[in-house]
């Protein structure tokens, strides 16, 4: 691939570098990038041409990483948009867990995946961690579409057995049921991943402390261990889900997940937007990364996610849609929102105080930012070798066309900050996932 490159090399830095020559290997791996000075880029160029295996950029068209999604709802997709003025346990009973339990029905999950993942991979995101269902069929579904489609997925079998907390119409019977289907989902994607070309990754799933009994989580925990497998699930995501763990626990929820294994260095626990320094102490102990929901926190969060100070103390954090209590499948509209709570987290919200007193010591976080959490932080937070244009890593990528006209000279931030904040899917020209073509673009391999 010949053109212009912008990639993150750091939480405050990118590098910007025209005429680039990304060469592809066999296994998806970015093997070489020759810049334009360099003594064989003519002839490296030219031998792609010759052997029908270049792709050349246009000079307003630009080559960035393919993004990570660290939380969606996958069957929550069909909701995207409504209901979102309702509180969290509302949203819940009235909207979310009705249409869940829809996924009983394969062909209905079908229907719903193939349209999600192909929206997802449209919008540049090469990687994703789901959340499924309770039901083992319509997550196999989920799976088979992230491979038809060429995305990496991460996916969860949902475990939520608490009678009290959860509907009689959709929940799993008890505990030992819920592991065994846990388990089960294991060796079902083990086995969907011989024959597939792109591995997917089955993760263990409790929806969040409230939604399982004790035994559920103790048994997760044990089967994390027993597989060496990621986890994901909420934590500190509202003031009804914090005020649960101290409620019913007499610990906070970190300290509840901890207690049962389901803290590790490969835990991403999504939203955290009422983490306590404690809890953050204990996050970055045993590794576990944030999945920042900046949308869907708005909503839902009751607060702001600090993501300067986390990204300050070294904490993994990464970004997330939160389908559909995040509206966009976009994880570009959710940097443009992380950047926006950053600043009124910063500058305040209330006019009555005096501006001494309206807002935090908390710094905004900026573009450079947000496409870190979006690419790097992603990629650290899965353990993936990806995020990063550079040799040695997965040939993730989007192309994307700059989104309006160049009126005047710009500098390289000028075109990265336009791009962070203006760029649709329909400016995503194509994707690529580990080297093969995920979107269909306007790009002919030269001859």
């Amino acid at each position: 691939m010949k053109g212009s490159t912008i990639t993150s090399t750091g939480p405050e830095t990118i590098s910007f570098l025209p005429h680039q020559l990304i060469c592809i290997d066999n296994g998806g791996y970015i093997s070489r990038i020759i810049d334009q000075t360099d003594p064989d880029y003519s002839s490296t160029r030219n031998a792609a041409k010759r052997q029908n295996q270049l792709i050349s950029l246009n000079e307003d068209d630009f080559l960035l990483p393919g993004f990570i999604d660290l939380h969606v709802h996958a069957p929550q997709w069909p909701n995207a948009g409504l209901a979102l003025d309702k509180p969290l346990n509302e949203w819940l009973n009235d909207y979310t867990f009705p249409l869940e339990t829809k996924y009983k029905e394969v062909a209905f999950a079908k229907k719903v995946y193939n349209h999600l993942i192909r929206e997802l991979v449209d919008n540049g995101t090469t990687s994703a961690l789901y959340f499924g269902t309770i039901h083992n069929e319509a997550n196999l579904e989920l799976a088979k579409a992230c491979i038809r489609h060429q995305q990496r997925g991460f996916i969860g079998q949902v475990t939520m057995d608490n009678p009290d907390q959860t509907p009689s119409y959709y929940r799993d019977a008890s505990a030992k049921q819920a592991i065994s289907h846990a388990e089960t989902f294991i060796q079902q994607v083990v086995d969907l991943n011989r024959t597939a070309d792109l591995k997917q990754t089955p993760v263990i799933t409790p929806r969040f402390v409230p939604s399982c009994t004790p035994e559920s989580l103790a048994g997760l925990g044990a089967l994390a261990k027993k597989y060496d497998l990621p986890i994901q699930s909420h934590c500190s995501e509202s003031d009804w889900e914090n005020d649960y763990a101290l409620t019913h626990y007499h610990k906070r929820d970190a300290e509840v997940l901890d207690q049962f294994g389901l803290l590790t260095d490969r835990a991403i626990m999504a939203h955290g937007t009422l983490l306590n320094q404690s809890d953050l102490d204990l996050f970055k102990e045993r590794g576990v990364a944030i999945a920042h929901c900046p949308i869907s926190n708005a909503y839902f969060g009751n607060a702001v996610l600090p993501v300067a100070k986390i990204l300050a103390q070294q904490n993994k954090i990464g970004l997330g849609t939160d389908i559909s209590g995040g509206y966009s499948p976009s994880l570009y509209r959710n940097i443009d929102q992380a950047i926006v709570s950053s600043r009124m987290l910063h500058d305040g919200v209330d006019q009555a105080l005096p501006p001494a007193k309206r807002g935090t010591s908390i710094n905004a976080i900026t573009a450079k930012n947000g496409f870190y959490l979006a690419t790097v932080g992603g990629a650290q937070s899965l353990h993936l070798k990806t995020g990063q244009i550079k040799v040695g890593y997965l040939a993730d990528l989007q192309v994307v066309k700059a989104p309006y006209p160049t009126f005047t000279d710009q500098t390289p931030d000028d075109i990265f900050e336009k791009i962070i904040y203006h760029t649709t899917k329909n400016d995503i020209k194509q994707v690529f996932v580990q080297g093969k073509l995920a979107k269909e673009g306007h790009y002919e391999t030269q001859r």
